[in-house]
């Protein structure tokens, strides 16, 4: 009886056991499974709940663009254009000859494209127009403040102008990451694009920003489509409508926790300190209120991804962003080419003139 009685109980013990166990497997699966969702889902609202201190930081006036000199400041890239552009940068001296760049002594500088070269001439233009890049010789690192007044931003079918900071070093592009400020293709009637570009785990996705600009493009990687990551603007921030209101100001303070703009326009009054410093009164971004484009640094090391930006400003013509776009662009059945070889009365809006590029370092 006694073998009879612990064996029925062995008969019977694994049915209890398989349950036993089945619910210990579920139990482990639903913690498996739960528990690194939550965790997630915790750490996407802290992203999202996060954000920079923007505190005040104690910034000097550290050098002026401006004047005669304005040009003293920069060297002329020449060669084979990076983004395909149909499109030859001349040096200075080809650039004074045809005067595409000149500076006077009223804060009046302006960099611009050829409108001389027609199919008639010789040479013409089927090999590219002629136009200018210009890069600043001093290089600049984090903690610093840019407020750029523009008077005129260029347009025009085939056209592909900007005014950004990198390193221009081909070599090491984008590892020392790219801030574009102004750029617009053609006609640029769509408003100004401003937007980061740099390698793997710089991400605008998720996280809180406050600007009043249209965020694009939320991954910074370039990989990704080539874009970056940006924001737009309305239509007034760039092109005709932009200089027509006389122009305005663009201030860009890159900072260790992130990256952000203002636009002011020409008939706006400017905040204190900025285009009119004193000693006692230095430009303050921390009391500017929302920016226009913000890039915070929640998911982006900006030490790490940004370093040695010189200044650039450029006027590129049809190009990799600029054919993207040309078919959308209302610029004629033509293509980009042969529409800047054949057209140079076309560019007489394509210029930038500046007032002045004024640069602040914090202590």
């Amino acid at each position: 009886m006694a073998h009879s009685y612990y064996g029925s109980e062995e008969v019977s013990r694994p049915w209890y056991s398989k349950k036993r166990v089945w619910t210990a497997v579920a139990v482990i699966l639903l913690i498996v499974i739960v528990v690194p969702v939550a965790v997630t889902v915790s750490k996407e609202k802290q992203k999202e709940n996060r954000y920079p201190n923007y505190s005040k930081l104690n910034y000097t006036l550290l050098e002026t663009y401006a004047g005669e000199t304005f040009f003293d400041k920069f060297t002329y890239f020449t060669g084979y254009d990076p983004a395909n552009g149909h499109v030859h940068y001349v040096p200075r001296e080809t650039a004074a000859q045809y005067n595409l760049t000149y500076a006077s002594n009223t804060n009046t500088s302006v960099l611009k494209v050829d409108t001389t070269v027609g199919p008639g001439s010789n040479p013409d233009a089927s090999t590219g127009r002629f136009s200018v890049r210009v890069e600043s010789t001093n290089q600049y690192e984090v903690n610093t403040l840019f407020v750029f007044s523009i008077l005129h931003t260029p347009y025009g079918c085939g056209t592909w102008p900007a005014l950004w900071l990198s390193d221009p070093r081909s070599d090491v592009w984008p590892a020392n990451g790219e801030i574009d400020v102004f750029e617009a293709t053609n006609l640029g009637n769509t408003g100004n694009q401003a937007s980061l570009h740099t390698t793997k785990n710089c991400d605008m996705s998720g996280v809180k920003r406050k600007m009043t600009g249209t965020a694009g493009n939320l991954d910074c990687y370039n990989g990704t489509e080539n874009t970056g990551c940006g924001v737009g603007g309305g239509v007034s921030t760039f092109g005709e409508k932009f200089n027509d209101g006389g122009g305005g100001v663009m201030a860009v303070e890159w900072r260790e926790e992130g990256i952000r703009m203002w636009m002011f326009g020409n008939g706006e009054t400017l905040p204190a300190g900025l285009g009119n410093e004193t000693t006692e009164t230095m430009p303050d971004p921390s009391a500017w209120g929302e920016a226009w484009a913000d890039f915070p640094g929640t998911d982006c090391d900006i030490d790490a991804h940004f370093r040695n930006q010189s200044i650039i400003a450029n006027i590129d013509l049809c190009g990799d962003l600029t054919e993207a776009k040309w078919d959308t662009s209302g610029c004629g059945s033509s293509t980009c080419v042969d529409y800047v070889s054949d057209n140079p009365d076309a560019f007489v809006d394509a210029y930038w003139e500046f007032e002045s590029f004024k640069i602040y370092k914090a202590q």
